[in-house]
């Protein structure tokens, strides 16, 4: 006989349903403003407002904002520094944290502290030394520039969560490696790196999206349009007077592509990941 499930727990089921429907429904709207009024002529705006559905339609905006944005520059620049950037800080950060997790060095606990201490320094406070040492070695306005200002910030967050992961990895595993006559560095591409490899999509994933939207850092050290990065391109839109809200949503729109593609492919590597390096075993 098939057992029947109660009526309060059927209730509660579809409560939470609704209310998850709802919630959802609420982080949707910003994204379907921001599409229709990409999609809309700047007079429908004007005279329809922005929560309306629009009168007409036009994909003029995204040709106007590409060429208002310079994307054709700062896409490739953004690319290019994002290209360098994360694969070089997630290689750190993994030779890093498996040095910190499983490795007997001397000053390892002050080595720690001093590396997730850079969690806890605002970008705010370190602008104008961090501008002050790139101008005494004539870095600034360059895309070489930034890299070592975004791999100090980035590095530490990378370390922390791979560090977490690298501690639940049994150390009789190691051993059993290094009986085998396989030394550290064997031990970390062979072993270490392709059982980290949820952990490594996953810190790869959210350093391309704080690179690729990094704006403040790009903005201290950049002066050339030439150098201007995605973010830099997207304050083109804002004039002294007026904004061009419709071109504005197509440049998000242009920018956030490769992000929530990115996204799509790889999002069941996030939650594994970040799970698995924040347990501690």
């Amino acid at each position: 006989m098939a057992a029947t499930i109660p009526a309060s727990r059927t209730v509660r089921t579809v409560g939470a349903s609704v209310a998850l429907g709802l919630l959802g429904l609420v982080w949707f709207a910003p994204l379907l403003v921001l599409v229709t009024t990409a999609l809309r002529t700047g007079a429908d705006l004007a005279s329809s407002g922005t929560i309306s559905w629009p009168g007409s339609w036009t994909l003029d905006n995204f040709a106007d904002a590409w060429k208002i944005g310079d994307f054709s520059t700062t896409y490739r620049n953004s690319l290019l520094i994002t290209v360098v950037k994360v694969p070089l800080g997630v290689a750190v950060s993994a030779l890093l944290a498996y040095a910190l997790a499983k490795l007997d060095l001397r000053f390892r606990r002050s080595v720690m502290f001093f590396v997730f201490l850079g969690l806890t320094v605002p970008l705010y406070i370190a602008i104008v030394p961090l501008f002050t040492m790139l101008r005494s070695v004539y870095l600034t306005d360059t895309l070489a520039g930034l890299l070592p200002a975004y791999l100090a910030f980035g590095i530490p967050f990378t370390t922390l969560v791979l560090h977490q992961f690298f501690r639940r990895v049994p150390d009789e595993l190691i051993e059993a490696a290094r009986i085998d006559g396989a030394g550290d560095f064997r031990i970390f591409w062979q072993f270490m790196l392709p059982l980290a490899l949820p952990a490594l999509v996953t810190v790869a994933i959210l350093d391309t999206v704080a690179t690729w939207n990094e704006l403040l850092i790009a903005l201290i050290m950049l002066s050339s349009p030439e150098n201007s990065t995605l973010p830099l391109g997207m304050l083109n839109f804002n004039g002294a007077f007026s904004t061009n809200h419709t071109g504005l949503s197509a440049g998000i729109l242009i920018a956030v592509v490769p992000i929530l593609v990115l996204y799509a492919l790889l999002q069941r590597w996030i939650v594994g990941g970040l799970t698995a390096g924040a347990v501690k075993g």
